[in-house]
């Protein structure tokens, strides 16, 4: 098992579906930062697509299909991504036009962090805190 400087190494892996994941897919990737490792698709419905954050873990999602086992309602989630230069990035999507939630601050518990909103409606929170060691 490996780790990224101090915190765990990535093992769970959040799901999300979305009502257009190819646009989900492409806005996390051209705008927020993500890597594009797979994307398994049939024409406007995705089965599958992995996105990796180049700094550690990633994200799984596809689109959003009602009645399913795992069907999940899409704009729903929240995530939290590390990433070392929280203020590098805060400032690439503050010009990109993204649409924040929250601008970047500085938290009581030290970390530095900022949120946005994505197209499907789904908060992502981007700061430097790793999570406390075990």
């Amino acid at each position: 098992m490996s780790t990224h400087e101090n915190g765990p190494a990535p093992t769970v892996w959040p799901t999300l579906q979305a009502k257009n994941a190819h646009a989900l897919v492409d806005f996390l990737v051209d705008t927020v930062g993500f890597l594009k490792t797979a994307v398994y698709a049939d024409g406007d419905q995705v089965a599958h697509a992995q996105l990796d954050w180049p700094e550690g873990g990633g994200i799984m999602l596809g689109s959003h299909m009602p009645g399913r086992d795992w069907s999940r309602e899409p704009g729903t989630a929240g995530m939290y991504v590390v990433t070392a230069d929280p203020d590098k990035l805060y400032e690439r999507l503050r010009a990109a036009g993204v649409d924040f939630v929250q601008p970047i601050q500085d938290q009581e518990y030290g970390n530095r962090e900022f949120i946005i909103r994505d197209p499907e409606g789904n908060l992502w929170s981007f700061g430097h805190y790793r999570g406390e060691s075990r």
